[in-house]
């Protein structure tokens, strides 16, 4: 492994969603992310686990153990693992870990530099602690769900990528390296408690200062960054593809009209907001006259801050995302780069996800198991070894 945090060692306990994805943010990093798998069912299993079950992207860069957790020899095994780790990462509710012999309390007695970081929607107390939920659930406290959509229409699902994916995985994953360079100091580690529902407030942080400045308001598309201003929305043009506007800045709002023939004296109000409405009418009709190629041929690369809206199909395919390798396709897999970029210690695209237990037999050895002793974990369902 090759990156910042190369000779880091992480536990990860396996998970869905935000704590996979901040496994695989360090693994890209260049952390040694040892996993500890659940033993897959011997057939069958619901769609939703097959469906989220070794998934090739997110779970790269992992070495993994599968163990059945129930055992006692399996948590034996993860307090030996615990004591050779810096971070240990889970994603379970409040308590399951303490109740499992794997808390906090139990590791970091184990290891006092431990830092132990606890991904979970709502956060470790609170009221709604133990509920279940999911990230449109937990982003929708923050005030964001609320702010996203049409105004005549019931809000908009956003995908994932708010709650479980920046708010969560990545606030934990920032959370437990800050927790780390401390402990490098103190030498104590502690507990992180990211939660989803914390870190889509921390997200809304620019929102909030707008409305204390009376500049935002609740009303969904009443907002410049809402989809209610002209200069800043989607726009769909005569092949039936999409255009993004983001002329915020005068000079920009400018030079966008100017380029797109705009000589209507109208759109010189470009901050009251009784015209936005009657402007986006009729730049709708303005890009409505070219494909969304013909237009990007036209305003891409200029400061009328136009892009084209792309499928997912399409991305890895655009000239700026191929010049600076944004994807690559390891067999075939399109995929993104690791990010962000480290110009002395640069990361490097981790291994494809293991099949779950690959590795189980080489870090028992590592933990001073002898063969037989890991053959006989294996044969007794404590332990789940490669095919």
């Amino acid at each position: 492994m090759s990156g910042p945090l190369k000779g880091v060692t992480v536990l990860e306990l396996a998970g869905i969603g935000p704590g996979p994805f901040a496994g695989m943010m360090l693994a890209d990093m260049g952390a040694d992310v040892i996993r500890v798998d659940r033993i897959p069912p011997a057939a069958g299993g619901s769609p939703l686990e097959a469906l989220m079950r070794n998934d090739s992207v997110v779970d790269r860069g992992r070495r993994s153990v599968a163990l059945n957790m129930k055992d006692p020899r399996a948590v034996e095994v993860v307090h030996q693992l615990a004591m050779r780790v810096d971070i240990l990462i889970e994603g379970f509710r409040p308590g399951v870990t303490e109740k499992l012999g794997i808390g906090p309390k139990d590791l970091m007695a184990l290891n006092p530099r431990l830092v132990y970081g606890r991904m979970t929607g709502w956060g470790q107390d609170g009221p709604l602690a133990q509920a279940a939920g999911h990230d449109l659930n937990y982003i929708a406290l923050s005030g964001a769900v609320q702010a996203m959509g049409p105004a005549d229409r019931v809000p908009t699902v956003p995908l994932n990528l708010v709650g479980d994916y920046g708010a969560g995985g990545m606030l934990l994953a920032l959370g437990v390296v800050a927790a780390l360079y401390e402990a490098r100091h103190s030498g104590r580690g502690q507990v992180v408690d990211a939660a989803i529902a914390d870190g889509a407030a921390v997200l809304m942080a620019a929102q909030y200062g707008l409305k204390a400045k009376g500049f935002w308001h609740d009303e969904r598309e009443s907002n410049f960054l809402d989809g209610s201003a002209h200069f800043y929305g989607n726009y769909l043009c005569a092949d039936g593809r999409y255009l993004s506007v983001g002329a915020i800045e005068p000079q920009f709002y400018r030079l966008l009209l100017d380029k797109c023939g705009v000589t209507d004296p109208q759109f010189a109000q470009q901050w009251e907001r009784a015209a936005w409405p009657e402007l986006k009418a009729k730049l709708s009709a303005v890009f409505l006259r070219k494909s969304r190629d013909e237009w990007c041929d036209l305003l891409e690369g200029s400061d009328a801050c136009v892009a084209p809206v792309l499928s997912m199909s399409e991305a890895p395919a655009h000239a700026h995302n191929q010049a600076r390798g944004v994807f690559v396709a390891p067999d075939g897999v399109v995929q993104p780069a690791p990010a962000p970029r480290f110009d002395r210690t640069p990361s490097a695209l981790p291994p494809a996800a293991p099949e779950i237990g690959a590795d189980s037999t080489d870090i028992l050895r590592s933990l001073g198991r002898s063969d037989a002793e890991i053959a006989a974990l294996v044969a007794s369902g404590v332990v789940h070894g490669p095919h």
